[in-house]
């Protein structure tokens, strides 16, 4: 897999990984302009990918295509789009970010917290970057067509009907049984209905070490509306938590989790992806 950026071709071509990576660049130029990295796994839902390990070809040759690209403009220099591109775990690209970055060899050496300063020093300079719509241009590819305008109206004017006995139920369910999340058992039982300074309730609010872990749950009955406002509540929680922990002279170390009964409803995927928020869907309907 590390040595993906010497084997893979640029997009231009016809084999399966090179169609794919024409479909995923734009996907890229889209979490590039929200400053928003994307998970493996959030990256190969989108492109309709069974297995994200396939993704190594198809980020090789986003990366040599811009590393071409460079080459052809000569007095611009084309940042490595596919550092946006994390492990779920760990927030860093794979290995084989490395042939990108600097030496393979020399990366694969490294320790978790050196990678992660040559990713972060990339990561700024992707954002920074202004000419990423000219980079589609130049490949003949389109940006991203996500119009959030008619989701967002709909979630604005969403009116509830107050808690119900299905979004009680799933909130002790998961306060109870936080490996349904990917959780650790031991920190059981979480905190129901968990007072934040801006006078907001989190549904469930779990501490694992030092880190502060917040969330919102949604129950199979919601709709697309409610749950367009559970992705936006978790970003407004996310910020709340980690400006508490800056008021108490804590480190920042929040995370904010978006839990479903049923399933995210395909048109809210890339809304999704764009807010970096982490869902689980079909909790407890078993």
């Amino acid at each position: 897999m590390t040595d993906t950026a010497k084997i893979a071709e640029p997009l231009s071509g016809d084999k399966l990984y090179q169609q794919r990576a024409r479909k995923a660049l734009p996907l890229l130029v889209r979490q590039a302009i929200a400053l928003t990295p994307i998970v493996y796994e959030d990256l190969a839902h989108e492109l309709n990918m069974p297995n994200p390990r396939n993704l190594n070809y198809v980020l090789g040759s986003i990366g040599q295509t811009l590393l071409n690209l460079s080459k052809h403009w000569e007095d611009i220099e084309v940042p490595p789009i596919q550092c946006l591109v994390v492990n779920k775990n760990t927030r860093l690209p794979g290995e084989g970010i490395g042939g990108f970055i600097t030496d393979l060899s020399h990366y694969k050496k490294l320790s978790n917290k050196l990678r992660r300063q040559l990713v972060d020093a990339k990561l700024e300079k992707i954002y920074a970057f202004d000419k990423w719509l000219k980079v589609l241009s130049t490949l003949s590819l389109k940006p991203a067509q996500n119009d959030f305008k008619k989701l967002n109206k709909k979630a604005s004017q969403f009116k509830g009907s107050g808690e119900g006995a299905e979004h009680k139920k799933l909130k002790k369910l998961i306060a109870n049984n936080p490996a349904l999340i990917g959780l650790p058992s031991s920190i059981a039982p979480g905190e129901n209905e968990h007072s934040l300074p801006s006078g907001d309730l989190l549904d469930v609010f779990f501490m694992h070490l030092k880190e502060h872990i917040g969330i919102e749950v949604k129950s199979h009955i919601s709709d697309s509306a409610d749950i367009t406002r559970g992705l936006y509540q978790c970003v407004k929680y996310r910020a709340v938590l980690e400006a508490r922990q800056a008021a108490n002279g804590e480190p920042q170390n929040v995370r904010t989790i978006l839990v479903l009964g049923g399933e995210l409803p395909i048109e809210l995927l890339s809304l999704k992806n764009v807010l970096d928020i982490e869902v689980f869907e079909k909790v407890g309907s078993k």
